[in-house]
């Protein structure tokens, strides 16, 4: 049986990289090599009934990138099986092209035999997604469980915000009424309940709640 499969990546020398490792194996039938995500689309659309088994594309590209791209596909065709080959490994770009349901992810400095297996586990109806994928991911999911578990109550928010905003402890205790003694409580408990070790903790902990804009 022979597989019809898109190649879509805007580096012209790796996408010739992969096509001639898939031009070694004779189950791999490689219908359209593209540099941008609008292009395959395109292709996709006006040959809505072929059959294509696979596109395997990069996430950095031009207009439309990879996650978008994923999208579309699985939107449009769901038939159509998705490898993500991307030197990203940024957490919440894997976790978009996850809840996308594209079926696999391999960083580009995986050798050959790994994208090879990936192509050919995906293709027989399983996913693939590399050890290094997958440990970004789970890691990602464990951290943000973390701080879902962490809950602040509005007065403590009101007082990290202004930690956060370089306000001093009695400048703090004016804002809000409260003794200079209790922001310093305040200010100890919060510490303790986040697991940060200073002032620059609780700060980069408010700018990442986005309790102050960075």
């Amino acid at each position: 049986m022979q597989y019809n499969l898109i190649i879509v990546d805007d580096h012209k020398m790796f996408l010739d990289g992969v096509l001639s490792i898939l031009n070694t194996e004779n189950d791999y039938n490689v219908v359209l090599t593209s540099t941008e995500g609008k292009q395959v689309v395109k292709y996709l659309e006006i040959n809505s009934k072929d059959k294509i088994d696979l596109i395997i594309t990069d996430i950095s590209m031009p207009e439309l990138d990879g996650v978008a791209l994923s999208k579309i596909v699985k939107e449009k065709r769901k038939d159509v099986k998705i490898l993500v080959v991307s030197m990203h490994t940024n957490a919440d770009v894997i976790d978009s092209l996850i809840k996308s349901d594209v079926e696999g992810y391999v960083p580009k400095n995986a050798k050959k035999e790994e994208l090879l297996h990936a192509i050919k586990t995906i293709l027989e109806g399983d996913k693939y997604f590399s050890k290094e994928i997958k440990d970004i991911y789970f890691e990602n999911k464990l951290s943000k469980k973390k701080e879902e578990e962490i809950k602040l109550t509005q007065r403590e928010i009101d007082v990290i915000t202004l930690i956060a905003q370089e306000y001093t402890t009695q400048e703090i205790a004016d804002k809000l009424f409260l003794s200079k003694h209790t922001i310093e409580s305040y200010r100890k408990n919060i510490i303790g309940k986040l697991g940060v070790r200073n002032l620059a903790g609780l700060t980069k902990y408010a700018l990442k709640m986005k309790y102050v804009e960075e």
